[in-house]
């Protein structure tokens, strides 16, 4: 097969810390319905793509410690030694195919009921749960709260290197992770060092981020996935401004920057009802701000969209779904 060489860009390697993809085609993390729960499905599903010639393959959320339960949704898990098997099993075939594998941890903080582990949740301040009709209260993190909870990120991404992953996240969102929580003005009402102005509401990312980079980053890529319009102003608009310096902030502290907005509805958007790459607008400035690969999403059904904005300096990863 002879192929257009206006597409040779699509076909580049690019480098992401101590690894590197094989081509531009990125799947970034995405639910499935599959998790723990069906090991075998997801497992043929993941090699599946790697088969077809994705570069980098990820899991979905995979929540790190019991306090972090999302029970009843069907996600990852890699909370101890005992959940390695099925992600090594994954990324033997994800390896076979020359993909590299991603996984993205997560604690959801105040989202999740704990329903399975019937722990008591945690989050930033004293908050009802967020997700599901459940008479449940997250409690505020003190200190050592604090101190463990980077203890267990910071395990799991050692278990998830011993399970063959190439690739660990740090996922970062308001509604759906502790790290978000804390970057949140509208949440954040703390009055120590965690709380307060930007610097200090930046503070528990930008560690999680280091440990991350200290356990692993000798041999895997440490992503940071972001919600770009995530921050809000006093009447609830998007602070795009404040956005702008927590990217200007941690620009050089992450491998890799995947970037995608914060409504569901926009950004998972099926192509037949919007246009293609329609998050660039939302995402373009990122790049200018940092030398690291930016991947971001956008429902992309044709090529000539993605070398256009490979070209144009918008993403450095063409095709990822989420």
């Amino acid at each position: 097969m002879v192929r257009d060489p206006r597409y040779d860009i699509l076909f580049e390697p690019v480098r992401m810390g101590p690894v590197t993809a094989k081509n531009r085609f990125f799947q970034v993390p995405h639910c499935n319905g599959m998790g723990m729960s069906f090991p075998s499905a997801m497992i043929a599903m993941r090699k599946m793509k790697a088969e077809g010639g994705w570069a980098v393959i990820c899991t979905e959320e995979t929540d790190i410690h019991p306090t972090g339960d999302m029970s009843p949704l069907v996600e990852g898990r890699l909370w101890d030694d005992r959940d390695i098997p099925v992600f090594a099993r994954m990324n033997e075939g994800i390896h076979i195919h020359g993909a590299l594998a991603g996984i993205e941890l997560v604690h959801t903080g105040h989202r999740d009921a704990c329903l399975y582990s019937r722990e008591v949740p945690m989050s930033v301040a004293h908050v009802p749960i967020f997700a599901g009709d459940y008479p449940a209260q997250a409690r505020a993190m003190d200190r050592s709260d604090i101190a463990d909870y980077r203890r267990w990120h910071r395990a799991a991404a050692l278990r998830a290197r011993r399970a063959g992953f190439d690739v660990v996240y740090v996922y970062c969102h308001a509604g759906s992770s502790l790290v978000g929580e804390f970057l949140s003005r509208k949440r954040n009402d703390r009055i120590d060092e965690y709380g307060g102005n930007l610097e200090n509401r930046v503070r528990l990312l930008r560690e999680v981020l280091q440990d991350t980079h200290e356990a692993v980053g000798d041999s895997c890529a440490v992503v940071l996935r972001y919600v770009v319009d995530d921050q809000m102003g006093p009447g609830g608009e998007a602070d795009m401004e404040e956005s702008r310096q927590i990217v200007e902030m941690l620009a050089e502290v992450p491998d890799v920057w995947d970037v995608n907005i914060r409504e569901w509805r926009r950004d998972s958007m099926p192509s037949r009802f919007g246009p293609e790459g329609s998050q660039e607008e939302f995402i373009s400035f990122v790049k200018k701000l940092t030398t690291k690969p930016v991947v971001g999403v956008g429902r992309f059904t044709s090529p000539d969209t993605m070398v256009s904005q490979i070209k144009r300096g918008i993403i450095d990863f063409a095709v990822s779904v989420t």
